[in-house]
Formats: structure tokens, C-alpha cells, sequence
């Protein structure tokens, strides 16, 4: 099955929770695959990027685009990272991040600004 980005966008929007259930990554696997792509599951957030490349998907820079992902390296406290994709508005990880915030998920990311690479589908 192609990737349809529209697909998997709805699959993420639609099963948001209203606040993080620390399962960012669980989210963001499930609405690739709604999306026509298999991504093998890893433990941690911040190991998807692999993962990601290997199901076709590659890193880029610039503005995003519905349906990249955002993988983000762990801080103290946080050490499975996060990972979040893009709907085209706002980040969506296991819930809305605020479009205000970006793609890093609390103030200490925030603050901390660690490393993040952007993903998106060739």
C-alpha cells in the first residue's frame, strides 16, 4: 500500500489524548502505519530515526510538511526523547502540542533545545 499522508494525519488527529500519555512514539508508529507504512517498533522515542530511513523515509531541513516527523534526542528526566509529526498546523505526538510551542513538547525541551532531525516520506 503507497503512503497516504492524509491517512495518517486523520489516524494521529483523530486518537490524540487532551494531555501527553508518554507514549509519543507508540502514536506516531500507529498513524504511519495507518498510513500505509510499516515502521518496526523500537523501546525509545529518540531511536526511530533508523527505523524511520529504513521504511523510505529521509531527513530534511525547512519548513515542515504535513505528515513529517519530528525525532528529538532525551534531556535529564526524558531519556526515551520524544517524537512528533506534523499535521500541518500543529505537532501531534500522543496529543496536540501547542502550535505555540512547537515540536518540543515542554518548557525543559524548550529550554534545553537537544538535537532533532525532521523525517519525511520520499
Amino acid at each position: 500500500m503507497p503512503w497516504n499522508v492524509n491517512t495518517a494525519v486523520a489516524h494521529l488527529n483523530s486518537h490524540a489524548m487532551p494531555a501527553s500519555t508518554s507514549n509519543c512514539a507508540k502514536f506516531v508508529r500507529k498513524a504511519i502505519a495507518a498510513g500505509g507504512v510499516t515502521v518496526v517498533n523500537t523501546n525509545s522515542a529518540k531511536d526511530y530515526g533508523i527505523r524511520l530511513t529504513n521504511a523510505g523515509f529521509v531527513a530534511v531541513q525547512g519548513a515542515p510538511r504535513a505528515g513529517d516527523v519530528a525525532v528529538i534526542q532525551p534531556i535529564p528526566g526524558h531519556p526515551d526523547g520524544h517524537m512528533t509529526m506534523y499535521n500541518g498546523t500543529q505537532w501531534v505526538s500522543d496529543y496536540k502540542q501547542p502550535a505555540v510551542h512547537g515540536y518540543y513538547p515542554s518548557p525543559a525541551y524548550r529550554q534545553q533545545k537537544p538535537p532533532v532531525t525532521f523525517y519525511r516520506k520520499s
